[in-house]
């Protein structure tokens, strides 16, 4: 089977899809835009990558210009020719804003669609032009794809068609227990996550100054992995707060490293205020970490509440406190709330078994 992809080449979400349809006996086209490092493809079988290297300083209008969709549109000759070349069973745009609309306007069928988030919760609400290119990307496609049922839900407002759901899972054997990790009395709260404001990290450094004050004798720590704009910001506050003695911003860590953080967490915190889905929280509980939660969309799907952790309202830092707090008081919940976690993505969110759902597609599309 020969997949045409159109998607940023620099995404660990493409990474991961092209690196195991490659292994499941796909062969792959990769089309990205941006100039990006594709030292990860490197001797992959069956993997061809294209960069048509858009290269923009990001602070000049030029760049701003190619990120609201504009200049992608010089893009698309060199799409077609590679379509005419590779002659591929499937076109695969992921992202609907931007490749999806070029995949669109390829005219090349059958054509597929998977949406990751802002392209439906965002774009379309940026105006009436935005929407009604949306309806048309979606009009275009073959099929249509979501990472989850409550991302299907808001993509249907723009389309009547059928949604078809890959999870975006974790390799299990990868995000697993560490069972030989050194035990400590540090009670260590952890997050992953670009450090934006989308992602509601100020609410976590407020509610852990909460739980600090609450708990003066219980050695306590905040770990937070990722880089982002708010990272001087989220340091400040930190500081005003009192407790940037007990806060550790780790920076950007390897997705084949993140196991061992999540390993050293007696709880991961995220407080995000919009989530498609919520992949930190899978790969915290393939880890046996329980799990506190913002009640944004994507978590609610994947988190049980009162069973892999606790969902609390968005921006509310007390009742995040609160959750945190039950997980202090009472340890053995942390032990019960983790092998629970580790069972529901065993059941719902393996990876092997998403790229399987994933394969399905592609042939069910084939055999109509």
């Amino acid at each position: 089977m020969k997949i045409f992809i159109l998607s940023d080449a620099g995404s660990i979400h493409t990474k991961r899809w092209v690196k195991s349809l490659s292994e499941n006996g796909c062969e792959i086209f990769l089309f990205g835009l941006l100039d990006t490092d594709l030292s990860f493809y490197d001797k992959m079988p069956n993997v061809t990558v294209y960069c048509y290297n858009f290269t923009f300083n990001k602070s000049s209008i030029a760049y701003k210009w190619v990120m609201s969709k504009a200049l992608y549109f010089k893009a698309l000759p060199k799409i077609k020719q590679k379509i005419r070349e590779f002659n591929p069973d499937i076109l695969h745009a992921h992202y609907a804003s931007s490749f999806g609309l070029l995949g669109a306007m390829t005219g090349f069928h059958p054509y597929v669609v998977s949406v990751w988030g802002s392209d439906v919760y965002d774009y379309p609400n940026a105006g009436l032009i935005y929407r009604k290119l949306l309806e048309f990307t979606l009009k275009r496609a073959d099929k249509i794809l979501s990472t989850s049922h409550v991302m299907a839900k808001e993509t249907g407002k723009y389309t009547d068609k059928e949604i078809g759901i890959t999870p975006f899972g974790v390799d299990t054997d990868l995000f697993r227990p560490i069972f030989d990790q050194q035990p400590t009395d540090v009670f260590v709260v952890g997050n992953v996550k670009t450090l934006s404001s989308t992602y509601g990290i100020d609410v976590l450094i407020k509610a852990f100054a909460r739980v600090v004050e609450k708990n003066p004798s219980v050695p306590l720590l905040l770990k937070i992995v990722g880089k982002g704009p708010q990272e001087a910001e989220l340091k400040r506050l930190a500081a005003d707060l009192g407790v940037a003695d007990k806060v550790e911003f780790l920076g950007f860590i390897q997705n084949d490293r993140l196991p061992e953080f999540y390993n050293s967490m007696s709880v991961s915190v995220s407080l995000s205020l919009r989530e498609s889905f919520g992949v930190v929280a899978v790969e915290a509980m393939s880890c046996e970490c329980p799990v506190v939660v913002s009640d944004a969309d994507g978590f609610t799907e994947v988190v049980e509440e009162g069973a892999t952790g606790f969902i609390v309202p968005k921006q509310n830092d007390e009742a995040a406190a609160e959750a945190i707090q039950r997980f202090i008081d009472q340890p053995k919940l942390r032990c019960e709330m983790g092998q629970n976690g580790r069972k529901r993505v065993l059941e719902c969110y393996r990876w092997e078994d998403n790229v399987a759902t994933m394969i399905s597609y592609y042939n069910q599309i084939l055999d109509k």
